[in-house]
């Protein structure tokens, strides 16, 4: 079996209602094609469409290749460039590598998790969300989830904009975490977000305040840059900490995991380089007890690819809910759904789903897409133009 074809497909859903205002994204398909009429689907998604051209001319490497030899290709693409890594170059090199495992289950007739050492767990343990614009309305908002059968949520409550928080936001943020709290009870797990807004400082005196609440682990309490700041964190409170959707190689969590900083990792599938560059960072948090979250919020190849590591690694954890209403249109196939706070593994063969072209044609990518917007409502005394540095 031979490569004859890799293309980036940009593709913007319609717009979703969400907590955050988020305006529209564009989403970055790749299929692959081979001569025996195998098609792969992979997602190269991480917000800037500079990605689609790198897409295109990596896979110019491997036109002719064996698109099984899946370790070979991805290692071809990756040093093709004397600079590597970071996001773009990462996420081009992902959404090749998903649709090659793609292409490889299908061809064997099994399950990607099947390729990855089999399955370890039948089931896999998701959140939802309890975000709100007012305490009153994140726990309305928490209270149907927890009816819809999920037994664990995550939220961002901090309503400011910049790195400083004001008394104002985090009176706002602590009052939605009771708020919460005290809808759903202790047997819910809520898991606390911050997109890295918070100053050592503050992430601390806000860490003590929230302790009485437990929340699951407080994720990205400062920005993700700064390793001594979040170990100064870690060492100050007794919430465990989640960090890594913006770290992108093994080399990056090897220091976050030998300075024992973390309880839970969660690098994202498509930007730390895909499938097998997430299970080599699995591998090492393993080495360190820590649990690991594959951030998967992109498209449905990004979240499947997640599923079927979540299935195969011994530490697993827990898997971010990762259900878009647009799925269902944009997918042929069935996409798992979840059950009792549950998801199924997928039973497809490769990743599980294909994607309809004929959504992709009708959903042309967004001009002026936002991606990442200023998170809160509430002005920065320090006049900040943006959310962190």
């Amino acid at each position: 079996m031979k490569i004859t074809s890799v293309r980036a497909i940009p593709a913007a859903p319609d717009p979703m209602p969400n907590p955050f205002n988020f305006p529209p994204w564009n989403y970055i398909f790749v299929k692959v094609e081979t001569d025996e009429g195998i098609t792969g689907w992979g997602d190269a998604t991480c917000g800037p469409m500079a990605v689609t051209s790198l897409v295109e001319e990596y896979g110019r490497l491997v036109i002719g290749d064996d698109p099984q030899a899946v370790e070979r290709c991805w290692q071809k693409i990756h040093h093709h460039f004397y600079t590597r890594g970071g996001p773009i170059q990462n996420s081009a090199a992902a959404g090749i590598e998903l649709a090659l495992w793609d292409i490889k289950g299908k061809a064997l007739g099994v399950p990607v998790y099947e390729l990855l050492g089999g399955k370890m767990r039948d089931r896999i343990w998701i959140y939802g969300r309890w975000d709100g614009p007012t305490p009153e309305k994140a726990a309305e908002w928490a209270l149907s989830q927890v009816a819809g059968g999920l037994t664990a949520l995550k939220g961002d409550p901090f309503d400011h904009r910049g790195l400083y928080i004001s008394y104002e936001a985090e009176k706002k943020a602590l009052d939605t975490l009771i708020a919460v709290r005290e809808a759903v009870g202790f047997e819910v797990e809520l898991l606390l977000e911050t997109h890295g807004r918070l100053t050592p400082a503050e992430a601390i005196r806000f860490g003590g305040l929230a302790e009485p609440y437990r929340p699951f682990v407080f994720e990205e309490p400062v920005p993700f840059e700064n390793m001594d700041a979040m170990q100064k964190v870690a060492e100050s409170i007794n919430i465990p900490i989640a960090t890594g959707e913006r770290l992108y190689s093994p080399f990056s969590f090897a220091d976050l995991l030998q300075r024992q900083i973390v309880a839970m990792i969660q690098p994202d599938v498509i930007q730390c380089g895909g499938i097998g560059q997430l299970r080599r960072i699995a591998a090492l948090a393993e080495a360190h007890y820590v649990g690991v979250q594959p951030h998967a919020i992109h498209g449905p190849m990004d979240v499947l690819a997640a599923l079927h590591v979540d299935a195969s690694i011994p530490n697993f954890m827990i898997h971010e809910g990762g259900f878009k209403n647009w799925f269902p249109d944009a997918c042929i196939g069935e996409f798992p759904q979840h059950s009792g706070g549950f998801l199924p593994l997928p039973t497809a063969p490769g990743l599980g789903v294909a994607i309809d072209e004929d959504w992709l044609a009708a959903h042309p990518p967004q001009d002026s897409p936002g991606w990442a917007p200023l998170l809160g409502t509430m002005p920065s005394k320090q006049f900040s133009m943006v959310a962190s540095p």
